[in-house]
């Protein structure tokens, strides 16, 4: 089993063209926290736990880098799209375009309406997510991901 040192430093490296995109060293350096907590040792992968074990005394600085809109994500996608390609790409690879629905108890999640829930099989308030996937054999390497807005 790999220790927490040995994943974490190779989770650095992989990261490390996607960081250099980022740009500026503060958002370098919450873009890595906030993934060490989504991978990290807390069960519940919101803010809070997450600042609590990894930022504690930084709480308001983390906050602001998960809701700020200060930079944009689109710039990443074609360093996703290249790892991808080398890692499951090729004259076998397919391109998959799929639908995830996440039922939703509420309305006050963005993009949720009552619309065709697939992981219910009925109509459900849902929100619906686009995937775009290179795949190769049984080796998926995801591309994009979008939160499908319904028209009202």
């Amino acid at each position: 089993m790999l220790e927490v040192q040995d994943w974490e430093g190779d989770l650095s490296d992989w990261l490390e063209p996607f960081l250099e995109e980022l740009g500026h060293a503060a958002r370098r350096r919450w873009a890595l926290a906030y993934l060490r907590g989504l991978f990290g040792r807390t069960e519940r992968k919101s803010i809070q736990p997450m600042a609590a074990d990894l930022t504690p005394d930084d709480y308001d600085q983390f906050h602001n880098f998960i809701a700020s809109r200060s930079w944009d994500g689109a710039t990443l996608e074609p360093i996703l799209a290249a790892k991808a390609d080398a890692l499951v790409g090729g004259a076998d690879a397919v391109l998959v375009i799929d639908d995830v629905a996440l039922p939703k108890k509420g309305d006050r999640s963005v993009g949720v309406a009552h619309q065709y829930c697939g992981a219910l099989g009925k109509q459900a308030n849902c929100q619906v997510l686009v995937s775009l996937t290179l795949a190769r054999a049984e080796v998926p390497g995801p591309v994009a991901l979008r939160l499908f807005l319904p028209e009202e």
